[in-house]
This record gives structure tokens, sequence and C-alpha cells, in this order.
């Protein structure tokens, strides 16, 4: 369990903790030379209860807001302390401010140095507070005096914090690893040593984690937890690792980076959120303001887009989108809290609803529906609901990602039932089963009009058919739906044609009895065409006979025409696909060049030139340069590979 001490400076908040705990959280020599708290400072205590409890010691000084603002980050409780002498002042109001805009309910009010006033004094101050937490989160909490050098009323302190403990049960090790960094330095023979509290997950000694939103991967070393030697920490817990950089050389982590596991490594500038103006704040929010946004130990400046109002006044709630000046990590359901610099106070606070908001139609009905899906707390119900609004489906790997959800969550949802998966290159989608349906008997219907409108062609190209579906499905989708019929027989391959299982193409009888003499005088040839001059005196008709014929066998689909003069059979360019496909594969990069392609084939350089332009017009390879990839969409149509 972790409690923030806040409170105006010079208030009492480290004296305090060294009553509480016994250790003084002034470690700085600017700290014991002003006597004044400038970096949150940390202390722990064990008195039996179900784990130590450890206490953030948070600057009280205007000055150190942004210290303040860093410390903050994932504690459960606080302690708002106020001197009995002095009463609230301007930092009490502002720590009160960023206490309600967290959300924090588990939090007493602490009166110290009230060995300083008398009876009517106290009295007097605390109806004052119990007035000054209305409206706020912390309404109702309890009113303590404590004279923390006396050490008058610590124990009903103590047995307060005992009775937050026995509410505060997490399971151990829940969510992924994450931790927020708010402290670093170098430690003589150790190295790098971070340290902050363990968000969620847990973190052993020899893990290696990434370090975001930098990217960069780093092993664990040693950790302390508590400041005793340990072999692991968990969620809840404040820690000190000992890192180091796994594999090449990376930069390391600075304070208010995060840990985490790679898994939720997404940086990101633009974050959708619900965002609530203080009653207090000295101005309306104006849609395109610019302040600091803190979020756990990172700040940010930010520009703030208002999605649903042009402006919001002091007490009003809407939806924003923030654009960050730099990337952050950030899940659903985190609080950050937004400050102006210039006017030295703190504006409201936001809490995430889409870490990777769109850039586009941020602010249309659509995605004002799906932002009122996105912030319902049950993860189920929000996925239900976006898959019901989005007739192609909804990604599930950034929405689990940002939810902190295991891959395969959603299998256990009853919702479940009703949706199906659909593997694409943009991850694993999900969509209703019945519209995944329509999808499939829609593409596949395309094909059979072509086929009762010309009889004669064998079928379509990917290319083509994939172009006639009229559906407002992106093209992803439509090739999903394509290899869902590939693979169940709804569709077949007939070279590098798709058509419906049954239909035999019909040319005109002469037509059908020079493509069969054509035929027999090609195959020898293996994977090299044979040019129309040698093939037409090897049937008996003139050139220019043959070539219409070629062409006319081509449009048809009968032969494939890759260049002028340049006929192949279906099976050869499905042979030669075969051939692109493994230089592909036997690349480290995935890239191949023509003289790869042209010794893996046999063909020349410029027949091989020919073949890989027709490739890349036909969607089966994409260049880049002097080099090419071999189409992952096309590669995965032609391996069969099951969809779950």
């Amino acid at each position: 369990m972790i409690i923030a001490t806040a409170g105006h400076v010079d208030h009492g908040k480290t004296s305090l903790v060294r009553a509480l705990t016994g250790i003084d959280t002034d470690r700085l020599p600017e700290e014991k030379r002003r006597g004044m708290t400038i970096e949150p400072g940390f202390a722990h205590a064990d008195w039996a209860g179900p784990e130590p409890v450890a206490f953030v010691d948070l600057p009280g000084h205007e000055r150190f807001a942004r210290h303040m603002l860093a410390g903050i980050t994932a504690v459960n409780a606080a302690l708002l302390v106020v001197a009995a002498d002095d009463g609230p002042m301007p930092q009490t109001l502002e720590h009160l401010a960023v206490l309600d805009l967290l959300g924090i309910k588990l939090a007493a009010v602490v009166l110290s140095k009230v060995d300083r006033c008398d009876a009517v004094r106290l009295h007097a101050l605390t109806a004052q507070i119990s007035q000054m937490l209305d409206g706020t989160t912390l309404a109702g909490t309890p009113i303590l005096p404590v004279s923390a050098p006396l050490g008058e009323g610590l124990e009903p302190l103590r047995a307060l914090i005992g009775a937050w403990q026995q509410q505060l049960v997490t399971p151990s090790g829940y969510g992924r690893f994450r931790m927020a960094i708010d402290r670093c330095f170098l430690q003589p023979g150790a190295g790098r040593v971070v340290a902050g509290t363990v968000m969620s997950g847990t973190v052993a000694v020899g893990d290696i984690v990434t370090a975001s939103p930098t990217g960069a991967e780093v092993r664990v070393r040693a950790l302390q937890v508590h400041g005793a030697a340990a072999e692991r920490a968990r969620s809840g817990q404040r820690c000190a690792l000992n890192i180091v950089p796994a594999g090449s050389a990376q930069a390391l982590p600075e304070r208010g980076d995060w840990l985490l596991d790679p898994a939720l490594h997404a940086p990101t500038t633009r974050v959708d959120a619900h965002l609530r103006v203080l009653a207090a704040a000295p101005r309306a929010v104006e849609d395109g303001a610019k302040l600091q946004l803190h979020l756990g130990a990172t700040m940010r400046n930010v520009r703030l887009d208002l999605l649903d109002a042009r402006r919001l006044a002091p007490g009003e709630q809407g939806l924003v989108q923030l654009l960050l000046d730099r990337p952050v990590s950030v899940l659903w359901g985190e609080p950050g809290v937004l400050r102006d610099a210039a006017a030295q106070c703190v504006v409201g606070g936001v809490r995430v609803i889409d870490p990777a908001a769109p850039a586009r139609r941020r602010a249309q009905p659509a995605r004002l529906r799906d932002l009122a899906w996105l912030s319902q707390g049950d993860p189920m119900a929000a996925f239900d609901g976006l898959v019901a609004a989005h007739a192609e489906g909804v990604e599930w790997p950034p929405f689990a990602r940002a939810r902190d959800l295991e891959p395969t969550a959603w299998r256990g949802w009853p919702a479940a039932e009703a949706w199906t998966a659909i593997d694409h290159p943009g991850g694993q989608r999900l969509m209703l089963r019945q519209t995944w349906q329509a999808l499939q008997d829609a593409l596949v219907a395309v094909l059979a009009a072509r086929h009762r409108s010309a009889p004669q062609c064998v079928g379509l190209a990917e290319a083509e058919l994939l172009q006639a579906f009229e559906s407002p499905a992106e093209t992803a989708l439509r090739r999903a739906a394509l290899r869902a019929q590939l693979l169940c027989g709804g569709i077949v391959r007939d070279g590098f044609l798709l058509r419906r299982p049954g239909h035999k193409a019909r040319l005109q009888p002469a037509d059908e009895e020079l493509l069969a003499r054509v035929i027999p005088q090609m195959l020898p040839a293996g994977l090299r065409p044979v040019p129309p001059g040698e093939l037409a005196p090897l049937v008996g008709l003139e050139l220019a006979e043959l070539s219409a014929f070629l062409e006319r066998a081509a449009e048809l689909g009968h032969l494939v025409q890759v260049a002028k003069n340049r006929f192949f059979l279906p099976a050869s360019i499905t042979s030669l696909v075969e051939v692109a496909q493994g230089c592909a594969a036997d690349s480290a990069d995935g890239r191949f060049d023509a003289k790869s392609f042209r010794d893996r084939s046999g063909l020349g350089r410029n027949l091989s030139i020919q073949v890989l332009e027709f490739f890349d017009r036909s969607g089966f390879t994409r260049r880049k340069g002097i080099t090419r990839y071999a189409n992952e969409r096309r590669a995965m149509l032609d391996s069969g590979l099951p969809v779950p």
C-alpha cells in the first residue's frame, strides 16, 4: 500500500512521515539546508499488517508542483496535511484538487501542529476543512488532529491506515508488468538504478523489460523492495531496479519513462480522454488550448482539441483529444492532470479513453459513439458495443493492449458466442458471425455473376475480384473473406485466376480447338514462353492470326499476357509466383532483386524484369527501390493457412 502526504509547504508532512516510520525522507543536501522538501521522498513501515506501508512525501512549494505531480503516481491513499496554526493555504487547495482529479477516495486530513492551537481554533478549522472537502472525492473523510513531535494522534492514524490495508486486496501480480520511473541515479559499483511504483504485474531479477517510449530493452540485474534486496517485486510495491542494456548498447531510461512488458509497448502522441475542468479553474478551457499534461511521472506539453464542445467552462466536463509534443506510454483509464504553467495552477483532470486515438474524423458522430463505448469500465460490454456498431469488425490487439488483457481473453466472454475471429495483416479482428458470413456470400455472388455474364471466361484475377466487390469493408477484410472462401472451397484457384467450383469456361468451338493445339506446343518450354513467331508455324497459323488468338485467350484467362508478345500458361505463372516467394523466404530481410529471381527461375534478365513488373501490377510483389517484397497477403492465400 502506498500513501501520499500532500499539502502546503512547511505544514509538517515530512515530520509526520518521520514520526510514523522513523525515516527522514529529505535526503538531498539542499533539502536539509532549506528545511523544505524539493523532490518526492520515500519511506516505509511494517506494522504487522498484510504488507509494509509505503509513504511518498510530496513537495509542498508551488515551484515544485511538477515534482509533486510526478511523485503522486499510483498511490492508493492520501493524507492531506493542514497545519492547525495556518489552516488551508494555496498549495493545500491545489493538492486537494489533484487528489480529487486522480479519484483518490482512501484519504484523511491530518491537522498537524495541534499543540500550537486551542480547542476553539481546532473546532472552527475542522468545520472549515469539512466545507472545503465538499464536492470532492475526499468529502466526508476523517479529520485527525496530530502533533508529530509529541507523538499525539499517531495511533488513531495508524489504525485508520490498517483499515485501509484490509480494503486494498489486489491480486498479486495482476496484469502485465508496468512501472513508472520517478527516480533515476547512478549507484557506485552497480550502475544505473531506477525506482518507482509497480503499477501492475511482477518483475524479477533477470527479466528483460522494455523502456518506453524509447523501446530500449534492459535487463534487471538486481532489485530492492522497501530498501531490502529481493528476487521479485509485484504490483502495489515500490521498488528499485538495477538495470543494464540488453543486447546491443542502447540509451537507458530516464525519469518519466516506463519500464514494462514488451507486449505493452505502444508509445503514442494522440490520446482521447474525458476531461473535467475544475470548478475553481481561473477560466474556461478553449478548443486548441495549450497546457501541460502530467501523466504518471511524465510531463508533456499538449494541445487540446475539444470533441463535443468548443469550450468547457469551470466545472464542466467533455471529451478531448490530447496532441502531445512527445510520445508517452499510457493505458486505458489512467488519470492525468492538466496544469497551466503560466498561471501556475491546475486546470483540470483527464482520464484516458483511447491511447491510440485517430487523427481523422475524431469528432464525427460515429467516433463519439465509439468513445461512449470505450468509456465503459467493463471491457466485455465495451467491446461488444463496438463490434455491434461496426459491420467491418473491430481490431482486438490494440483494445487488449490498452486494457492490459491477455490475447485470448475474449474467448471466455459470453458475448463472444456471436463473434468470429479473422486474421489479416492488421491483426486479429472480431466481428459478428452473420456479418462475416454475409461478406463472404457477397464476394461469392460477385464471382458467380461474372460467370453468368461471361461464361467463356475462366474467372477473375484476385485484384479484379476485390475491385468488383462493392463493399464498405476495407481491402484487408475483403482479402480475409476471399481467403476463407478459398479454404472452405467456395472459391477455387485456377492458375492465377479465381472461379467458382464447377465452373468450366467454354470458348467458341474454333478457339477451343486452337487452344488445344497451342498448349501442347507451349508445355515443353517449361517456365519460358514460346515467342509467337516460333509458335505460329508449329500450329499452322499466320503470325497475325495467332497473335489475335493469344490476346483473346489471355483476356478470357486461358493464357496470361505478361508483356507484348509474352504469353504464359497459367500454371507457369503460378510456378513463377512460388519462385518469387522462395527468393523472399531465403532473404534475411524478405527482399529480393531481379538477379536472384533470374538465377532461381532460369529466365533471362529482360524476361525476368517483365515478369516481376507484371507481378507488381498484379499485387503479387511490392517494389521498393531496386528490390521487392513478396506480398504477404498473397502468400497467406497461397499457403492455405487456417483461419480461427
